[in-house]
């Protein structure tokens, strides 16, 4: 049903890219996706419901890449932080996300505005959370204001190149502004100085409701592969060592953190690939996140 009701969902963002969120109705995706109304309406339960689904795609999609991306390296590398913004940039460019976004905050419909809203603070909580692994501790009261003044530039600086056809390179692009932001925050660091209140900050970031990934569910989860996916006996050794960490009282990061990479290779390109990418990308976003 997942794979089902995620087929619907790309089929609705290029209508909503197409035609505009307000100007689609319901019986236009159902038509085309060839499915009946009580199909869409058990997937979703109205367009706002549909637009949301999207949006979680869209960032599930996102978390993976990076966490791919990142894993198995040193958070603190910079050129880890340029890869993971550049190719994001370029997916979205294909997808013509920027359209999709547009036409929802010039709509008239407040509810997928905040969904919007949300879905843009999510990925500044996220640049913000990076910067501060980078440049450092000193840096987090500081990191909200550049998180804004990187992708205020960012997003500049692509509409130009949009508007204006012009070529250019993504990591060039983000590299020559990570260096600027550098130079920013050690401003800042320096005066003490802050453009944002951080009371308006605060607010921000209480806007988005967070979900992060559980101890119990990443068990559910190892139990789900433990049943369904057939493994070597060199690919059961590093799931059992696995499970094992995630049952322990005391979690050990650095021991998880070394077992996870070498379990991911070992299924590429076989049967249960989908699952064990998902579920070692999960595992490792908790050891970060607890």
């Amino acid at each position: 049903m997942k794979e089902k009701k995620r087929k619907v969902a790309d089929i609705a963002m290029s209508l909503f890219i197409e035609n505009g969120v307000q100007h689609t109705s319901v019986q236009e995706i159902i038509d085309r996706a060839n499915i009946s109304k009580g199909t869409f309406y058990n997937y979703f339960s109205s367009k706002t419901d549909c637009v949301a689904s999207i949006l979680e795609n869209l960032r599930y999609d996102a978390g993976q890449r990076r966490i791919e991306m990142q894993m198995g390296r040193d958070k603190r590398d910079r050129d880890v932080f340029i890869e993971q913004i550049s190719i994001l940039i370029q997916l979205n460019e294909e997808r013509n996300l920027h359209a999709l976004f547009e036409s929802i905050m010039s709509s008239n419909e407040n509810e997928l505005k905040k969904l919007v809203l949300q879905h843009r603070i999510y990925e500044i909580e996220w640049i913000a959370m990076r910067l501060t692994e980078i440049i450092g501790e000193a840096v987090r009261p500081y990191s909200m204001e550049l998180t804004v003044l990187f992708n205020g530039m960012l997003q500049h600086i692509l509409f130009t190149n949009r508007i204006t056809n012009a070529a250019y390179s993504p990591q060039k692009v983000v590299r020559n502004l990570y260096t600027y932001v550098e130079l920013i925050a050690a401003r800042m660091m320096e005066t003490g100085e802050h453009v944002l209140n951080p009371v308006t900050v605060d607010q921000m970031r209480g806007t988005t409701d967070k979900h992060l990934i559980t101890i119990e569910e990443l068990n559910e989860m190892a139990a789900r592969i433990e049943e369904h996916v057939e493994m070597t006996e060199e690919q059961r050794d590093l799931f059992d060592a696995i499970s094992h960490e995630l049952k322990q009282e005391r979690l050990r990061k650095i021991v998880l953190e070394q077992l996870l990479k070498p379990f991911q290779r070992l299924f590429k390109g076989v049967t249960g690939e989908t699952e064990v990418q998902k579920f070692t990308n999960l595992v490792w976003l908790y050891t970060r996140t607890h």
